[in-house]
């Protein structure tokens, strides 16, 4: 590992240990020729997953384009970045668990909506007015219309989805 401080490649570990969410290991090392600290993470390389866009094209799925969207989305909003990064990890987690290689752009809007809506309203309508591309102030207020008449812990009926054995989805839905 390269020191970030003299570039020198010896160093030697002084501490290791599983990160916050046990998903990497944090390792603290020491150069051995400047004798300056820093850490290292150690993560598990999954396989690419592939974003396919409305248009066809193909781009690997990206952990900071996302959380870029959700900053963006929640901008002065009283939201930690850290319940950002957990819902993008649980984003990636969710697709990664299907065994995919390719996932369609609007099943990862829709589950960020989806999880976006529980956490934040105006957040929720920041991002759909983006991910649908409203046209005009009618479908805007549609949007804030539905969001109103039926708040996030208030619906009556959830949506779940459920993997099929044939790899598509099966969309449940459950009352409360």
């Amino acid at each position: 590992m390269k020191c970030p401080f003299c570039g020198h490649v010896d160093s030697k570990v002084v501490d290791s240990r599983d990160s916050e969410t046990g998903e990497a290991i944090r390792r603290r090392r020491e150069c051995l020729h400047c004798g300056k600290r820093f850490t290292t993470y150690e993560r598990i390389e999954a396989p690419a997953l592939f974003v396919v866009k409305k248009d066809g094209r193909r781009e690997e799925f990206s952990r900071p384009k996302l959380l870029g969207g959700l900053l963006v989305a929640s901008k002065k909003r009283d939201l930690a970045h850290a319940r950002l990064e957990m819902m993008v990890d649980d984003i990636e987690n969710d697709l990664r668990s299907r065994n995919l290689l390719e996932v369609p752009s609007r099943q990862v809007g829709e589950m960020v909506m989806e999880r976006l809506r529980e956490l934040d309203e105006i957040a929720y309508v920041r991002f759909a007015s983006v991910y649908r591309s409203f046209k005009d102030a009618e479908e805007m207020r549609a949007t804030l219309e539905e969001v109103l008449a039926h708040p996030p812990g208030t619906r009556t009926e959830r949506r779940r989805r459920r993997p099929q054995e044939d790899g598509g989805e099966l969309s449940l839905d459950l009352g409360k």
